[in-house]
Formats: structure tokens, C-alpha cells, sequence
């Protein structure tokens, strides 16, 4: 006898509500109990595929994209986004568990969420991160579209493929230099190649639907790589996204070093006339743009100079269960606390739609901007001295470069003393306004009438040659002086048995007074990236010697312990065409070839070593004339 698809679902549904109501009578009270909690799971489940209201604000703006972080821990310490002294993270315990967030996830997406996103810290530093991803696309069911995620790529290249698989679909990798020297720089961490190596993974997957690069432009510091990050759309499927520089607490965020979008675009247009802007969705955080040709694109994220507030979609929940509406609003309510004492999806979702209806308009970031005076320089910012190498370049082009880095502390202290000058000038101007004429006493020619820093107008000044030489000394002690003799002129002095690993050490790095000539002439190259209101000019030679010497009796350096009789002489010339001097250049020159004959020797006689006396010792052309200055005078 055949039975009906239809019978047997009525059969079906007696047996689930007649069938127990006869058999209660003869069950115990446990049994019944076990009944209950049968029932109202199954209730539970039902509820949890009823779609509820979108989670809409006050502005009438649809939240639909979910950004959750996996965990506050990183693999990088990226300046940007993380103080030098590091944050506190929270215990262990405080961190959403995966069914918490797959909770919450499936509330969310039963509220109008489509677009779920994991984030950090890094998220690929959490354990089990490939079954959490799978447990979330089980919720494509519930409306769920796209599983995103934002990485480092440091540890991504061996674990995408099972994310993939997992149900990823769209990543973002995070890459602020194609340099691997500089991103050792910007990153204070190793693993520029594991990074690109991500993203050649990412891009020959074929699973993922979109892969972007997300790029934070600081002025000064990588912003002369952007053309180069253009030209990668050429033959990839790739968005790269440049995002302008953010406040955020501890990262010494400065106004000036944020390069506006538009400046990003103009820069784009000089070398690509013919880009041109793509169709969005209002709610995309990116304004997108493609070269005619290209295969990807390029994109801005402008967050501090065209704020995309009133489109907002998005909302955040951090890795120990807060909500945050916005990222600059410091209010946050824990989802996590009110699990844990056991509230139930209608009051979670009570708490979220109370937040949300809550959502500012705009976020603070505008007022960070006009309200901030962090002026904090670090030398991280330095590393804009330095012409990308090849991953071929050795050992000596990276000493090279590296020494330069050196100059942060002395560049610091020079924009510091800038900035006390401009005050005590401001100050005089104020006096001398009510009590005599400006021009009664020599004036500082970089500040203006009002005591803010300005730049000498040298356009009405003729074209003519210029020289100067800059000379100094670093004074050494006899270890380090038979070291650099032993190099440069196959001696054979052997160093004392508790020196030799120092000794091999600085060996190690190549010859010294080679490299310190070669940063010496890179750096005075970029005089005016290092030294504030500096012009550039067209240099038409420089000349860098640094000879070993024993100091003249009248002339050694007096250490706390002992006199050093042995010094480095470092003597730049340089020669120019142009409008104003070259002095500054010349000093450049001889303080960063010093500096680099320390780094190279600081294994065999850090404690030991003094820079000094660095002056101009010679100068001609200018209205100013000439002179030569005797050393010691």
C-alpha cells in the first residue's frame, strides 16, 4: 500500500503534537523536562531562519556589512597603527569564542547583513580560522553573500587555499611599500616577500572573487611609490586602494602627512591622462578609477579629506564582543558580557538596534584634524631617502641605505629646535612690533612676520656657480683604526681574542670608508627631504673623501675614560648651478658619511666613538661672497 508525500507529513505533524500530549501522562517529571528543552530548541531553530528588520539609524542609512575581529594580536607593528610601546592586549578569556561569533554572526545576518568581514589584530593568527569561516558560510542560508577578510599576508600564502575552500570569497591584503627595505621600516618586522607571495597565491587562486591592496599613503614617506603601484593593475585583476593617513591613538598622526586623495589622483593623471572613474554603490568606502588598458584598478579611500559618513554601511564588533557604530566613536556596548549572562537573541538584538539608532551622522574625524597638534616626527619617515633596491641588491647597498636611517634622531632634534625658533621669533616680532622696526637687527630669513615657518622667495636671485665644502671628524680608538687600515691597505693586524667576533662582525658589513662615501653622496642627493624650507637644486658634482688620520696632539677628543688619538676626516664638496647655496648640502653630506662610519664600527667601538667639530669650511659664489674658515676657528 502507497502512502502520500502528503499523508505522511500529516502523520508527521500528528506525531509531533498529539503523540506527546498522550504520553505525558505516563512520564516522569524529568521526562517531561526533556521534552521541554526538545521543543524549544526546535522553536529556537525555526526562529533562527525568521528574517527580522534591517538594522537601520536614525539617518535612515541600511546596515548591511559586518567587520569582525578575530583577535587583537598582530604579526606586524606597523607605526600607523600601533605605538612604539605596543597595546595591552586583553586575557584570553575576554575574546569572543568561535560559537560567540558565529552567534552573532547569524543574528546580524538574520538582520540584513550580507557581507561579513574578519578582521584584527591579524586574523590569520587565530587558531582554527579555516572551520570558523566554514561554520559561517553555513549561514548563506540565512541571506549571507560574501566572506571577506583583511590581512597582513605574512602567514596567508600555504593557509589560503583551505580558506578558499572554507568559503572565503573577496581579500584585501595590506602593503604600504614595494620596498622590502622600507617595509622592514614602516613594519619594524621582516617578511616583504611572504607578503607578495600571498598575493600571487591570492591572485592565481581562481576561487576568490576579489582580491584588493590596501595602501596607506603618508606624505614623505611612500608616497613616491604610488605610480609603481598603479602600474601592478597593468596585467593583474587587482584593486589597489590608497588610503589617506588616520589619527588613531599612539600613532603620532600628523595633518602634514596626510596626502589628500585628489593630490593622489592629480599625481595618477600627470603620467595616465586617460583614467577615468568607475560606477559604485554609494555605500563603497572607495571612490574606484582604471587606466584604459589596465586589467585592475585603482581606488581612494578618503577618509580624513571626502568623508563617505552619510553612506555608511557598516558596522563592528570588536574581538572581545563590543559593537562599535563607528570607528571613531569611542562608545562601545559588549555583546560578549550579555551572552555570557545569558541573554537571549531579543535582547541582543534590542542592545544592537538601540546602538545603531544611536550612529552619529559624521564621524570625528574631521575634528581630529583641525584639532590635533601631534607633531611628531619619527624616523621611520626617513626611509623616503631611500631609491627601492632589487632583492639582489648585497650587503653594502643595504648599509647603504640603512645608515641613512641614522639621521632620525638628528632630524627630530633639527625640527624640534625649528619649532622653539618659531616660537621665539614669534615672540620677538611681538616685542619689537611696539619698539622698533623689524630691520634694526639681523632677522631669521626662514621665519616670517608672523613667526610661521616660511621659505626663501629666491625668485628674483640670478643663476650662478656655487660651491661649498663641509668638514668633520669622527674620532676612534686604535681597534678601529687598525680595522679600517687592514682594509684599505692589506695590513694584517689581528685584533686581541675577546675582539675577533666583533672584529668579523664589522668585516662583515664591507669596507667602511666605501660605503660611508656612497650614503655621504646618496644622502646630500636628498638635502631638501631632510632639512625643513631647504630648496632643491640641481647638483652638478659632489665629491666625498674620508681619510684615516692620528689626531694632532691639540686635537684629540677627550673621552670620559680616555683621550681618542685616531680620527676619520670626511671632506664633501659640493657644486651647483642654481639660485641659493649649497652649504646645507655639504653638511648633509659629512654628517651622514659619519654617521655610517659609526654604524659600520659600532660592533669593534660603540662606546668609544665621538662625531665633532662639523663645520663649512669653505664657500664662494652668492651675494653673500666668499670665505674659507681655519679649522679650529
Amino acid at each position: 500500500m502507497q502512502i502520500s508525500p502528503l499523508a505522511l507529513r500529516v502523520r508527521s505533524l500528528s506525531s509531533f503534537t498529539l503523540g506527546p500530549c498522550r504520553r505525558l501522562r505516563s512520564y516522569s517529571s524529568g521526562g517531561a523536562t526533556d521534552l521541554r528543552v526538545r521543543a524549544r530548541d526546535r522553536i529556537t531553530q525555526i526562529d533562527s531562519r525568521t528574517p527580522l528588520p534591517n538594522l537601520v539609524d536614525s539617518f535612515k542609512r541600511k546596515h548591511d556589512y559586518l567587520r569582525i575581529s578575530l583577535t587583537e594580536r598582530c604579526n606586524l607593528r606597523c607605526f600607523y597603527c600601533m605605538p612604539n610601546e605596543g597595546v595591552q592586549l586583553s586575557p584570553a578569556e575576554h575574546i569572543l569564542t568561535d560559537d560567540e561569533v558565529l552567534r552573532l554572526a547569524a543574528l546580524f545576518v538574520r538582520s540584513g547583513v550580507t557581507k561579513i568581514r574578519l578582521t584584527g589584530g591579524e586574523p590569520t593568527v587565530r587558531k582554527g580560522l579555516g572551520t570558523l569561516i566554514k561554520r559561517l558560510d553555513s549561514l548563506r542560508s540565512l541571506g549571507l553573500t560574501s566572506i571577506a577578510m583583511t590581512s597582513n599576508g605574512l602567514a596567508l600564502h600555504r593557509r589560503l587555499p583551505e580558506l578558499i575552500e572554507s568559503g572565503l570569497t573577496h581579500l584585501n591584503l595590506s602593503l604600504d611599500t614595494l620596498d622590502p627595505f622600507k617595509f622592514e621600516v614602516m613594519t619594524r618586522r621582516l617578511g616583504h616577500d611572504a607578503v607578495l607571495k600571498s598575493l600571487d597565491v591570492a591572485l592565481s587562486s581562481g576561487g576568490l572573487q576579489s582580491v584588493k591592496l590596501n595602501v596607506v599613503v603618508v606624505k614623505g614617506l611612500n608616497d613616491s611609490e604610488v605610480l609603481d603601484f598603479v602600474e601592478l593593475t597593468r596585467n593583474r585583476d587587482l584593486s589597489v586602494r590608497f588610503i589617506e593617513f588616520m589619527p588613531f591613538s599612539g600613532n603620532k598622526w600628523d595633518r602634514n602627512k596626510v596626502l589628500p586623495s585628489a593630490e593622489l589622483l592629480a599625481l595618477i593623471r600627470e603620467r595616465h591622462p586617460a583614467i577615468e572613474q568607475v560606477q559604485t554603490v554609494p555605500s563603497d568606502t572607495a571612490r574606484l578609477w582604471k587606466v584604459p588598458g589596465h586589467k585592475g584598478g585603482v581606488g581612494f579611500i578618503s577618509s580624513m579629506s571626502d568623508q563617505f559618513c552619510l553612506s555608511c554601511n557598516r558596522l563592528r564588533i570588536t574581538a572581545d564582543g563590543k559593537i562599535k557604530v563607528c570607528l571613531f566613536d569611542a562608545k562601545e556596548i559588549s555583546l560578549r558580557d550579555e551572552m555570557r549572562r545569558g541573554a537571549d537573541d531579543g535582547k541582543l538584538l534590542e542592545i544592537v538596534r538601540s546602538a545603531v539608532w544611536g550612529k552619529k551622522e559624521k564621524h570625528a574625524g574631521s575634528l581630529l584634524c583641525t584639532r590635533s597638534n601631534l607633531r611628531g616626527i619619527r624616523p621611520q619617515y626617513l626611509s623616503s631617502l631611500l631609491y627601492p633596491l632589487p632583492l639582489s641588491a648585497g650587503p653594502q647597498l643595504r648599509n647603504i641605505q640603512r645608515s641613512v636611517l641614522l639621521l632620525g634622531s638628528a632630524i627630530a632634534a633639527i625640527r624640534a629646535s625649528h619649532s622653539v625658533a618659531t616660537r621665539l621669533a614669534s615672540n620677538c616680532v611681538q616685542r619689537q612690533s611696539s619698539t622698533r622696526s623689524a630691520t634694526d637687527e639681523p632677522q631669521l630669513t626662514h621665519i616670517d612676520a608672523t613667526g610661521q615657518p616660511s621659505m626663501v622667495d629666491v625668485s628674483s636671485k640670478e643663476v650662478t656657480q656655487r660651491s661649498a665644502t663641509a668638514v668633520g671628524h669622527i674620532y676612534i680608538p686604535k681597534i678601529a683604526y687598525n680595522l679600517i687600515l687592514g682594509m684599505d691597505s692589506q695590513l694584517a693586524h689581528h685584533p686581541q681574542p675577546s675582539h675577533e667576533r666583533a672584529w668579523a662582525k664589522s668585516l662583515s658589513k664591507g669596507p667602511v670608508l666605501t660605503v660611508a662615501q656612497l650614503a655621504a653622496i646618496m644622502g646630500c642627493k636628498r638635502t631638501p627631504e631632510l632639512i625643513p624650507l631647504c630648496h632643491p637644486l640641481p647638483l652638478s658634482n659632489i665629491s666625498v673623501t674620508l681619510a684615516p688620520e692620528a689626531a694632532p696632539q691639540d686635537g684629540r677628543m677627550q673621552h670620559p675614560d680616555h683621550w681618542l688619538p685616531f680620527r676619520i676626516r670626511c671632506t664633501a664638496t659640493v657644486t651647483s648651478e642654481g639660485k641659493t647655496g649649497v652649504e646645507m648640502e655639504a653638511l648633509t653630506a659629512v654628517s651622514i658619511g659619519l654617521l655610517t662610519v659609526w654604524d659600520m664600527l659600532k660592533a669593534i667601538a660603540g662606546k668609544d666613538m665621538i662625531i665633532g667639530n662639523i663645520m663649512v669650511s669653505h664657500k664662494s659664489g652668492g651675494r653673500s661672497g666668499s670665505f674659507v674658515r681655519e679649522e679650529g676657528k
